[in-house]
C-alpha cells in the first residue's frame, strides 16, 4: 500500500511529500495521522533545523476528501465518521482538536515550517498552508476557502493564523463567498511570501539556507517571533534582549562568527 505521507530527511532538512496525487492530496485519516506524528515528534527536533511540506503530482492539497461528505448525505457514518466529525471532537489538552492541529502544530514545531503550494490548494489544504511559517506558491495556484460552499467555515486553526496574515475585511470577503484566488492574488492579500514558478525547489532551498544557519538562533528567533503578537512591547523586548544575552557567547554563536570570517560554512551542533 502506498504511503499517503513521505518523509525523507536529508542535510538536516525533513521534506514531507503529501501522497495522493490521484486525489489532488486530499487530505484522510492516513494523511492527518501521519501531519500529527511528525509534528508531535518535532518537539524534539534532533538533526531536523528546517521543514518543507509539498504535494506530489500537479497539486499541494485539494482539502478534505469528499467522500466523508458523500456519507453525510446518505446518512452513513460509521466509516468516515472518525476522519471528519471524530476529528473535530478529539481535543488535546491544549484545547485544539485534531483537525486544528493539523494546521497550528507547526506554529508550535520549534523549526522554520515552509510550505510549497502548487495547483489546487484549497479549504483544508490552504489551512495546512497556513500554520506554515513561510508560504511559496506557483503564481497560477489555485487558492480558495471553499468550506462555505459545504456550509461550512474554516475550521483547521485558520480563524487564528489568518489574522495573523491579511486585512480583516479581506479575510471575510474571502471566508464569506468562497472565491477562489491566484498564487498571485495571494501574494497581494499577504497570505503568501513569494512566488516561484516552482515552489517545491525554491522552499527545498531556502530550508536549507536556513538549515546552515545557527539552529540556536534560528529556533529563537521563530519562538520570538510568534510570541511578540501576545505580549506588551516591553515584555517583548525584555524577551528579546533575554534571548539575545543567551544567544552571545554560546558555542553556535562563536562558530557563527569563525565561519564568517574565514568564508566557510558554519559546522553547528544541536544544543
Amino acid at each position: 500500500m502506498t504511503d499517503p505521507l513521505q518523509i525523507s530527511i536529508d542535510n538536516h532538512v525533513a521534506h514531507l511529500r503529501l501522497n495522493r496525487p490521484e486525489a489532488h492530496n486530499a487530505i484522510e485519516s492516513g494523511i492527518m495521522n501521519g501531519l500529527l506524528e511528525f509534528a508531535r515528534s518535532m518537539a524534539d527536533p534532533g538533526e531536523v533545523r528546517a521543514i518543507v511540506i509539498s504535494g506530489n503530482g500537479k497539486s499541494f492539497c485539494a482539502g478534505l476528501d469528499m467522500s466523508a461528505f458523500d456519507e453525510m448525505t446518505s446518512g452513513d457514518l460509521s466509516t468516515d465518521r472518525n476522519d471528519v466529525q471524530a476529528a473535530m471532537e478529539d481535543v488535546s489538552p491544549g484545547g485544539a482538536n485534531r483537525a486544528q492541529q493539523v494546521g497550528w502544530l507547526w506554529q508550535e514545531v520549534p523549526v522554520p515550517v515552509i510550505a510549497a503550494i502548487q495547483g489546487a490548494t484549497l479549504g483544508g489544504g490552504l489551512n495546512l498552508a497556513l500554520g506554515a511559517d513561510i508560504r511559496i506558491a506557483h503564481p497560477a495556484a489555485k487558492l480558495g476557502f471553499v468550506e462555505i460552499t459545504w456550509g461550512l467555515l474554516p475550521d483547521m486553526s485558520a480563524s487564528q493564523s489568518l489574522r495573523r496574515l491579511a486585512p480583516l475585511d479581506r479575510i471575510k470577503e474571502l471566508v464569506m463567498t468562497g472565491r477562489r484566488f491566484s498564487g498571485e492574488q495571494a501574494l497581494q492579500y499577504g497570505l503568501v511570501t513569494e512566488l516561484s514558478e516552482t515552489p517545491v525547489e525554491e522552499a527545498l532551498a531556502m530550508a536549507s539556507t536556513i538549515a546552515g544557519r545557527n539552529p540556536d538562533a534560528v529556533r529563537a528567533a521563530k519562538q520570538l517571533l510568534n510570541h511578540s503578537a501576545l505580549v506588551s512591547v516591553a515584555e517583548g523586548l525584555a524577551e528579546e534582549a533575554a534571548v539575545t544575552r543567551e544567544l552571545l557567547g554560546s558555542p553556535n554563536q562563536l562558530e557563527a562568527v569563525t565561519a564568517q570570517f574565514e568564508g566557510r560554512a558554519g559546522d553547528f551542533h544541536n544544543s
